[in-house]
């Protein structure tokens, strides 16, 4: 097994029915494009009832139809956020944890060491995190915040620091498969290839991703000299 090889995204998602919330973030062949993309699934009804929002450069998460909200926490939450020269991606509300640090010239690692994984016992749903950062360049962190045990007694933190590589990518998800309790991800961030065109990967990570339990996908190109930015989102709910 070659240890630097770099597989499609779909490679990990197609045929596996719960790889829950997933961050990807790379650059294109070129060199010329950094590419980040977020999905969230879902398996409950309250899960699966949200849809993704762009608000100017951000993007928010919002209920399809408010009157069946039951607890909108853990799952209303702004998952993109730009900050200066900065774009933070997350998969819960640290994504503003680590906007306020960023603001008060603190770092992204300093912002999650204040946070933990979710408190919903026994799956203890990881906190995973990415910030692309466009100065003098284009380079980028990732994290995944886990329960240490099965208890949920304690939090192991782990960072990753990438430079850009074109072509390539990484690509962080919450869960392994589905399970009662569901399997939390293990390992590195996924090595992946990044296509050069936003909806041929917009539409691998869409029909990849299992029928039943996807619900919203965004996709984001941003030209790393000039910061223009263009994006793709799907949601399953205005589909039909």
């Amino acid at each position: 097994m070659n240890v630097y090889e770099s597989r499609p995204i779909r490679e990990y998602i197609e045929g596996n029915p719960y790889v829950g919330r997933g961050i990807a973030v790379g650059m294109t062949g070129d060199g010329e494009t950094a590419v980040t993309a977020y999905f969230i699934m879902g398996r409950s009804e309250n899960s699966r009832n949200r849809i993704f929002v762009e608000e100017g450069e951000d993007l928010m998460i919002r209920p399809f139809d408010a009157s069946r909200v039951e607890d909108p926490s853990l799952i209303i939450y702004y998952p993109v956020r730009r900050v200066g020269q900065k774009l933070i991606v997350t998969n819960g509300d640290q994504t503003d944890t680590i906007r306020d640090f960023l603001r008060e010239g603190g770092t992204f690692e300093d912002a999650l060491r204040t946070r933990s994984f979710e408190p919903d016992g026994p799956n203890w749903t990881p906190r995973i995190s990415g910030l692309l950062d466009f100065e003098d360049g284009f380079r980028y962190r990732m994290s995944i915040l886990k329960s240490s045990d099965a208890a949920g007694s304690a939090c192991s933190r782990y960072f990753f620091e990438y430079p850009g590589i074109p072509g390539q990518g990484h690509f962080l998800h919450t869960y392994m498969t589905d399970g009662n309790p569901i399997p939390t991800f293990c390992g590195e961030p996924e090595r992946i290839t990044v296509p050069e065109d936003i909806d041929a990967f917009a539409g691998e990570i869409w029909t990849g991703l299992n029928e039943d339990n996807k619900i919203s996908l965004y996709v984001r190109y941003t030209d790393i000299a000039t910061g223009a930015a263009v994006s793709r989102m799907i949601n399953k709910w205005e589909e039909k």
